[in-house]
């Protein structure tokens, strides 16, 4: 794909894919469109023998991406927002299960679900104006499956935190946590991911494969949990209309700022 207006462009480095998320005038806020793309791509390099590893990475310099698009998020009704998590499981599934190495190459913020997205990245490269955070309360957006990636990989004490306060945690910040393995220059974000995709891919691809099977057999009960409780907690949320009045006003917001 090359034409600007692609909701995603997928390039290759030898034998890693780079998928780029590419709305950067909204700061890459995906919607139902983009989701499906990112879908077919990972997808199509999981069952690519040619493709060894996959960057994930944002269009831009301000965002890696801002998680969902409000604007398509303040019209769903009770019923799309079924469908919308349903997309969503697709999207976690399919990065979970890819068994080839999966790198997040954090070019700029990562908020909400692509927060979590990131996390669910095998290894994520950042700089030092990479911050990330689940700040979907201050949207209106109740952080069910943010709640589940966080807790599984800090603890419930720090998923309270983070889900509660809405708080966008500095590049620093998640480096001492664990949540950024590295931090690079900026203009080194996507060449160092491509050197480490590579180091990873070099790794003998059975283990790697196996291993990555175990890492989602340990947290499978708790993501299919997770979904289900997503599924009836954001109807009920989109039926009495709190979630679309809260985006609506976070919109206005940032209209009047």
């Amino acid at each position: 794909m090359s034409d600007a207006t692609d909701p995603i462009l997928v390039t290759r480095e030898g034998s890693i894919q780079i998928i780029t998320l590419n709305k950067p005038k909204r700061l890459n806020a995906w919607d139902t469109p983009m989701r499906n793309d990112l879908c077919k791509a990972i997808a199509a390099a999981d069952s690519d023998p040619e493709v060894e590893a996959v960057i994930l990475t944002g269009a831009g310099d301000r965002a890696f991406c801002a998680g969902q698009d409000l604007n398509e998020g303040k019209s769903f009704d009770a019923a799309r927002a079924e469908l919308w998590i349903e997309e969503w499981r697709t999207l976690y599934n399919l990065i979970r299960r890819f068994e080839k190495p999966f790198i997040g190459a954090l070019n700029g913020i990562a908020a909400g679900s692509a927060f979590q997205v990131a996390l669910l990245c095998d290894m994520r490269v950042g700089h030092a104006n990479s911050p990330m955070g689940q700040p979907e309360i201050k949207q209106g957006i109740a952080s069910v499956t943010g709640f589940w990636i966080i807790r599984e990989m800090l603890g419930l004490a720090r998923a309270i935190d983070l889900v509660q306060t809405g708080r966008i945690v500095s590049a620093d910040e998640c480096h001492r946590l664990g949540l950024i393995n590295e931090i690079v220059e900026q203009d080194q974000v996507l060449p160092r991911a491509i050197a480490l995709a590579e180091e990873l891919a070099a790794l003998p691809k059975q283990a790697y494969a196996l291993n990555k099977q175990r890492i989602v057999a340990a947290t499978q009960h708790s993501f299919d949990e997770t979904f289900e409780l997503a599924r009836t907690l954001h109807k009920k949320a989109f039926a009495e209309g709190h979630t679309q009045a809260g985006m609506s006003k976070f919109l206005d917001r940032k209209k009047a700022s």
